[in-house]
């Protein structure tokens, strides 16, 4: 028994191939592997690179800053100079910033009681106006009185907050005319840790003055990485002006494809622009971007004062992707195994066509199968009585 198996163990079976003449089937058979030769080589291999270990987990960093000045004459603030100081927000280059626009002032506020006409504190007695209940629109608290020119007409809760309290108005056009001219200098690194590889969006070179004269260009300085922003939202298929007077948020998607077989003079940064807010019409109540802040400071005789700043402008969205592939065994067996396992799917069809679909199908499902009856087999035992 035991010398019965180990010589089935150690026996080789191999299927039994039947010749069919049969120049259709033939030809679908045929067609059917060469597209999925096609698929191998031109689909797998050629375009996603299946020969390739992939490594998608970018490591990214991104510094950025900006330069630029531009004026401002005002009747509430008068003539003033802007740098890149007072209207990036904030101020030591991240990969979300703020460049200011436009603007609204309040200037002058002093903590005190005042009573000026807003939309929620309207009253026409003392009890209209609820001691401590918050004004929005006022930015301060009702003191309980209700402020009225005579007995017959309706008037305004006294407020308790910064007086005077900030006007409703939106602006007509952008204030800092010449942020078009802005430059944002994006420097970013990035590394795959899978092959230890590492880049960065410079150039290179030892030219020190190269930063200061170049501009980004696709074709000229693809690895000049200061943009003009003017350009930026004309790639994002924008108006400047248009876009500076209520604000919105722009997108800087940086992306590296790395073929790191071929060098990597074939991992380059590829730059995409695109305005966030683009489904948004600009007559919606969600257009535009805007924040306020303030700026303190005391007078002579110690009194605490504040200017109020509505701000409009342009928020940054600087986002990194990428992926990096090079050569590795493992994938490239692993994707020439599949595609011989869907070749096997075309035998499978024909046979398919072959014991349904044809006329001779019955007597090609003869030759295929065959049917084994077993017989058992009695032995007799003469017995001899004598």
């Amino acid at each position: 028994m035991a010398t019965f198996a180990i010589n089935s163990l150690l026996n080789y079976k191999t299927e039994k191939y039947i010749v069919t003449k049969n120049k259709a089937v033939g030809v679908l058979h045929r067609l059917f592997q060469l597209s999925v030769i096609g698929y191998i080589i031109g689909w797998v291999f050629i375009v996603k690179q299946g020969y390739q270990e992939i490594d998608d987990a970018i490591q990214s960093s991104v510094i950025t800053k900006v330069k630029g000045t531009a004026v401002t004459n005002t009747s509430e603030s008068g003539l003033l100079v802007w740098g890149p100081e007072e209207y990036v927000i904030p101020p030591q280059g991240e990969d979300v910033l703020f460049v200011v626009t436009s603007f609204l002032e309040t200037p002058n506020q002093k903590m005190g009681y005042c009573s000026y006409k807003v939309a929620n504190a309207r009253c026409s007695v003392n009890k209209d106006c609820k001691k401590g209940k918050m004004v929005e629109s006022g930015h301060g608290v009702m003191s309980g009185k209700c402020i009225r020119n005579n007995e017959n007409s309706n008037g305004t809760c006294e407020i308790f907050g910064w007086c005077p309290t900030e006007k409703d108005i939106k602006p007509q056009k952008p204030l800092l005319k010449n942020a078009e001219n802005f430059t944002i200098y994006v420097k970013n690194f990035i590394q795959f840790p899978k092959f230890s590889f590492s880049k960065s969006n410079i150039l290179e070179t030892t030219d020190q003055s190269y930063l200061k004269k170049c501009r980004y260009d696709k074709k000229q300085y693809p690895y000049c990485p200061i943009f003009r922003l003017g350009d930026i939202t004309r790639r994002a298929g924008c108006n400047f002006q248009d876009m500076a007077t209520l604000g919105g948020p722009i997108g800087i998607v940086i992306q590296w494809d790395c073929d790191l077989d071929k060098g990597t003079s074939h991992c380059n940064p590829e730059y995409q622009f695109t305005r966030l807010d683009a489904t948004v019409s600009n007559k919606s109540i969600a257009a535009g971007f805007n924040f306020r802040h303030a700026r303190y400071f005391k007078n002579a005789a110690g009194e605490s004062y504040r200017s109020l700043y509505k701000v409009y402008g342009i928020r940054f969205h600087i986002l990194v992707h990428g992926k990096a592939g090079k050569f590795a065994i493992v994938p490239l067996v692993i994707n020439i195994g599949s595609g011989l396992a869907v070749m096997g799917a075309g035998t499978f069809f024909c046979d398919i066509v072959l014991l349904y679909l044809t006329t001779g199908r019955k007597s090609y499902k003869d030759k295929k199968f065959e049917v084994l009856k077993y017989e058992k087999q009695h032995t007799s035992t003469d017995v001899d009585i004598s």
